[in-house]
């Protein structure tokens, strides 16, 4: 451990080298620099605050501003005149001895710096264990230039490359990494300082070791064979196996890297669990994987029980106690199992499996057994909704968005969440954008379904990368949470207008200003995406996706109160004849001929309400499901259920006609259709062609 030789022990204490490294570069960063002299802010007990040493007289200044003044007027002979006497800077033993007097301490303090001398702060750390230092340690450090340091700081990237290695890491985590990775004072293997490591095969002592000693890292295979047949020592690791080749090269036969040399403390061993077949049985019914995946494990389980090897042993160490870590037994030797075993991990969190052998979105054998391993023996890990039914177990965590819920998730939402058609200007007013919520949670704090009003579970958290989009930017970093009923399994989620924001899927929230810019925006014949386009090129950052944006803005109209006063000037809501424009190119890209016929006692009588109604509530679901394809409250295009939108004032009741399928030629025609030979648009090109003759 390293101390900072101008603080006391309670105001910092002793660190590694990296961190007082950069609490040394404060203190040259905040040091007044006088001519020949870089004056520093001491903190011993010369005096009970922080303070600088005059290097000219005796005096001690609290205050930066009154030190400049003070030196320059010291230094003119106003306060006396001093001599400094040049000394070299104080060991730490000559620091701390406390035979010291004041002007021996002032004189450590006055450095007058020749033009080749260059120091660097880390030159003032000994690696050796130093003790507290004294209220005589020396509060000024021989001058450096810094202005190529802070021209390389303003002008490195953000991220930067290890000099040493690939690896690409933060600018401020480079000085820690190399101290942990490539610093030469790392500690040697020993009953004190080792990597934590777990056999896993006993029969050819084959243990997983730590890769590092600083986070979580996957697990590596090491093993040490002495005794037997077939002995070996040998590391997986691929840097590992080219070390042992060099040392052999060189001559060190018996150098080992460090992952084998630990194996000494290995002391325990982890227990294997025997797999039965019964739990394949039930995954095969759960369609975890089919019957082909389930022969494959059950062949790899009679493999390693004729080698006397454990199938899958669950490795825990130290460093992540949500990765779940599995080593599983794979008699082939590739470049990914050079020892017979394989480590499989899996995170439950982004429910992510990663197999050295395959892809990441590919499944294999290895992936298969470790789900087998944790289904028996965590089950709570693939519990969703419809395992729980078969289980008789519930879920130990709330599913989101609960798909067996939706419908009446929507449905509420739908009644009870509604947007006023005139919204209030305080509302939809301009608003900067640190005055918006960053932590969005539901209002509700009881169930509205269940007799009693029991009260909701706590607040769960659904994402905390959540993203406000509004005319002026982008706020990132919003925490979206929602509440869940323990009785009838309700879910609540925030969905409120007014503080002027929209939560469309809880990932992208719109404000109010935008939805209502967008609006305008579409009643002046201007598109969505080119909207979205021109606020990204005016501030200049980057929006969601167009389609994003737009489902969002359909989100927000399906909420939204609309009145629909139309009416005609001079026939007022009953215009005698409504004139419409002719569109050829149709909303959905599909033939005629895939909408089914409608029954026959079909007579074209459609409810306006409940059809545009159910259209409202499937763009309410889309911010629930992740496409259309996937959203049970679609509505497909059909004969019998489709109607054209008529305001309530213009339209005499709820019900109106669709006589659309009578248009469609029928599949058998009738005896008078067979003279009909040719169509509608053949007739209209035919007597486009006609010509006439114009008289004189």
């Amino acid at each position: 451990m390293f101390h900072c030789p101008l603080c006391p022990v309670k105001l910092f204490k002793p660190s590694n080298l990296a961190r007082v490294k950069k609490h040394i570069e404060i203190h040259w960063k905040n040091a007044i620099q006088f001519k020949e002299y870089r004056i520093h802010r001491c903190h011993q007990n010369c005096r009970p605050e922080g303070h600088y040493h005059c290097p000219f007289c005796s005096k001690t200044i609290l205050r930066r501003d009154n030190m400049g003044s003070h030196l320059q007027a010291c230094e003119d002979g106003s306060y006396g005149t001093h001599t400094p006497t040049p000394a070299k800077v104080p060991s730490c033993t000559s620091a701390t001895s406390s035979s010291h007097s004041l002007k021996e301490a002032q004189a450590y303090s006055t450095l007058p710096i020749a033009p080749s001398l260059t120091v660097d702060p880390s030159e003032l750390l000994s690696s050796a264990p130093a003790p507290s230092p004294s209220p005589t340690s020396s509060s000024l450090l021989p001058h450096t230039s810094l202005a190529s340091h802070k021209e390389a700081q303003t002008s490195s990237p953000r991220r930067v490359k290890c000099p040493h290695c690939t690896t690409v890491v933060r600018k401020k985590n480079l000085s820690v990494h190399i101290f942990r990775k490539h610093s030469e004072a790392k500690p040697d293997v020993s009953s004190g300082s080792h990597l934590e490591s777990v056999c896993v095969d006993a029969t050819n002592g084959v243990c997983a070791v730590q890769r590092g000693r600083h986070g979580f890292s996957v697990p590596v295979h090491v093993q040490k064979k002495t005794l037997g047949e077939n002995q070996f020592t040998g590391c997986e690791l691929g840097e590992c196996y080219q070390y042992h080749l060099l040392a052999r090269w060189s001559g060190c036969a018996f150098s080992y890297c460090e992952h084998i040399r630990l194996l000494d403390y290995c002391s325990c061993t982890a227990s294997e669990e025997e797999l039965e077949e019964r739990v394949l049985d039930e995954m095969v019914n759960h369609k975890i994987f089919g019957v082909p995946k389930k022969n494959m494990c059950l062949k790899k389980q009679k493999a390693a029980m004729s080698a006397h090897v454990p199938l899958c042993v669950e490795v825990t160490l130290s460093g992540s106690s949500q990765t779940k870590c599995l080593s599983i037994y794979e008699p082939v030797k590739k470049h990914f199992s050079r020892l017979g075993r394989i480590m499989v991990t899996f995170n439950p969190k982004t429910n992510s499996w990663h197999c050295p052998c395959a892809k990441p979105r590919m499944s294999c054998v290895h992936k298969s057994i470790a789900k087998w391993h944790l289904f028996q023996t965590q089950r709570h890990l693939f519990e969703t909704d419809s395992t729980a039914a078969v289980t008789d177990q519930p879920t130990t965590k709330p599913v989101y968005p609960a798909t067996m819920h939706l419908e009446r998730v929507v449905q509420y939402i739908f009644a009870q969440k509604k947007i006023q058609s005139t919204l209030p200007e305080e509302v939809k007013a301009p608003k900067a954008q640190f005055n918006y919520p960053t932590k969005l949670l539901p209002t509700e704090t009881t169930c509205t379904f269940c007799s009693g009003r029991p009260a909701l579970e706590n607040p769960v958290m659904i994402t905390n990368k959540a993203r406000i989009v509004g005319i002026g930017g982008i706020i990132d970093d919003v925490s979206t949470y929602f509440r869940q009923c323990t009785l009838c399994q309700m879910v609540y989620r925030y969905q409120e207008w007014k503080a002027g924001l929209h939560n469309f899927d809880d990932h992208v929230v719109l404000t109010l200003e935008l939805c209502i810019f967008l609006r305008q925006n579409l009643q002046n014949h201007t598109a969505v995406s080119r909207t979205i386009n021109s606020l990204e090129g005016l501030r200049g950052v980057t929006f969601p996706s167009t389609d994003v944006i737009l489902h969002a803005y359909c989100h927000f109209e399906a909420l939204t109160s609309h009145d629909y006063t139309y009416s005609c000037v001079n026939c007022g809501y009953y215009p005698a004849v409504v004139i419409m424009d002719l569109h050829k190119k149709g909303v959905f890209s599909m033939a005629v001929s895939d909408l089914k016929e409608p029954p026959k006692n079909f007579n074209g009588d459609v409810n306006i309400e409940e059809f545009w109604n159910s259209v409202s509530v499937e763009m309410i679901a889309r911010g629930f499901v992740p496409s259309r394809a996937k959203n049970p409250l679609a509505v497909n295009p059909s004969y019998e259920y489709w109607a054209p939108w008529i305001g309530r004032n213009t339209r005499k009741g709820d019900h109106v006609l669709n006589t659309e399928y009578e248009k469609v030629l029928p599949t058998q025609p009738s005896p008078e259709a067979e003279l009909i030979m040719v169509t509608e648009e053949r007739l209209v090109d035919e007597l486009k062609k006609q010509k006439v003759k114009l008289k004189d």
